[in-house]
Protein backbone atom coordinates (compact mmCIF):
# COMPACT_ATOMS: atom_id res chain seq x y z
CA UNK A 1 0.00 0.00 0.00
CA UNK A 2 1.21 3.51 -0.76
CA UNK A 3 1.02 6.02 2.09
CA UNK A 4 1.23 9.67 1.02
CA UNK A 5 2.28 12.44 3.39
CA UNK A 6 2.47 16.11 2.52
CA UNK A 7 0.57 18.84 0.74
CA UNK A 8 0.11 20.86 -2.44
CA UNK A 9 0.32 24.63 -2.61
CA UNK A 10 0.75 27.30 -5.28
CA UNK A 11 4.44 26.50 -5.68
CA UNK A 12 4.08 22.73 -6.18
CA UNK A 13 3.39 19.30 -4.77
CA UNK A 14 5.35 18.30 -1.68
CA UNK A 15 4.71 14.67 -0.88
CA UNK A 16 6.67 11.78 0.51
CA UNK A 17 5.27 8.43 -0.51
CA UNK A 18 6.14 5.30 1.46
CA UNK A 19 5.37 1.89 -0.01
CA UNK A 20 4.47 0.10 3.21
CA UNK A 21 4.58 -3.32 1.52
CA UNK A 22 8.28 -2.76 0.82
CA UNK A 23 8.93 -0.96 4.11
CA UNK A 24 7.97 -3.94 6.27
CA UNK A 25 10.88 -5.91 4.81
CA UNK A 26 13.39 -3.49 6.36
CA UNK A 27 14.72 -4.03 9.83
CA UNK A 28 17.50 -1.41 9.83
CA UNK A 29 15.32 1.73 9.67
CA UNK A 30 18.17 3.62 8.02
CA UNK A 31 15.75 6.27 6.71
CA UNK A 32 15.31 7.58 10.25
CA UNK A 33 19.05 7.78 10.81
CA UNK A 34 19.67 9.37 7.38
CA UNK A 35 17.20 12.24 7.81
CA UNK A 36 18.85 15.24 9.51
CA UNK A 37 15.46 16.91 10.02
CA UNK A 38 13.89 13.94 11.86
CA UNK A 39 10.99 13.71 9.38
CA UNK A 40 10.42 9.96 9.84
CA UNK A 41 9.19 7.78 12.65
CA UNK A 42 8.20 4.13 12.98
CA UNK A 43 4.53 3.38 13.58
CA UNK A 44 2.42 0.25 13.83
CA UNK A 45 0.03 0.21 10.88
CA UNK A 46 -3.51 -1.17 10.69
CA UNK A 47 -2.09 -4.64 10.02
CA UNK A 48 0.10 -4.61 13.17
CA UNK A 49 3.28 -4.20 11.15
CA UNK A 50 5.96 -1.64 11.91
CA UNK A 51 6.50 0.78 9.03
CA UNK A 52 8.06 4.19 8.47
CA UNK A 53 5.80 7.21 8.55
CA UNK A 54 6.21 10.98 8.36
CA UNK A 55 5.93 12.64 11.78
CA UNK A 56 2.54 14.37 11.85
CA UNK A 57 3.85 17.88 12.58
CA UNK A 58 6.30 17.55 9.65
CA UNK A 59 3.67 16.65 7.06
CA UNK A 60 2.58 20.25 6.40
CA UNK A 61 6.10 21.64 6.16
CA UNK A 62 7.97 19.08 4.04
CA UNK A 63 8.93 21.76 1.52
CA UNK A 64 11.00 23.43 4.23
CA UNK A 65 12.06 20.39 6.25
CA UNK A 66 13.46 18.59 3.21
CA UNK A 67 14.98 21.72 1.62
CA UNK A 68 18.46 21.32 3.18
CA UNK A 69 18.84 17.95 1.45
CA UNK A 70 17.64 19.20 -1.95
CA UNK A 71 20.20 20.28 -4.55
CA UNK A 72 20.10 23.86 -5.82
CA UNK A 73 20.23 22.64 -9.43
CA UNK A 74 19.11 19.35 -10.92
CA UNK A 75 17.66 16.34 -9.22
CA UNK A 76 19.57 14.00 -6.98
CA UNK A 77 18.48 11.33 -4.59
CA UNK A 78 17.88 12.51 -1.06
CA UNK A 79 19.65 10.85 1.91
CA UNK A 80 16.48 9.10 3.05
CA UNK A 81 15.85 7.67 -0.42
CA UNK A 82 19.45 6.47 -0.70
CA UNK A 83 19.33 4.92 2.76
CA UNK A 84 16.11 3.04 2.09
CA UNK A 85 17.37 -0.35 0.89
CA UNK A 86 13.94 -1.73 -0.08
CA UNK A 87 13.34 1.46 -2.12
CA UNK A 88 10.11 2.21 -0.29
CA UNK A 89 10.52 6.02 -0.10
CA UNK A 90 9.84 8.48 -2.90
CA UNK A 91 9.62 12.28 -3.00
CA UNK A 92 7.29 14.08 -5.42
CA UNK A 93 9.58 17.02 -6.08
Amino acid sequence: MLANYGYKDGSGDYYITIDTDKCVTCSDRKCIQACPQKVFEIITDDYDQEVASVVSDQSKKLKYSCAPCKPNVGRKELPCVLACEPKAINHSW
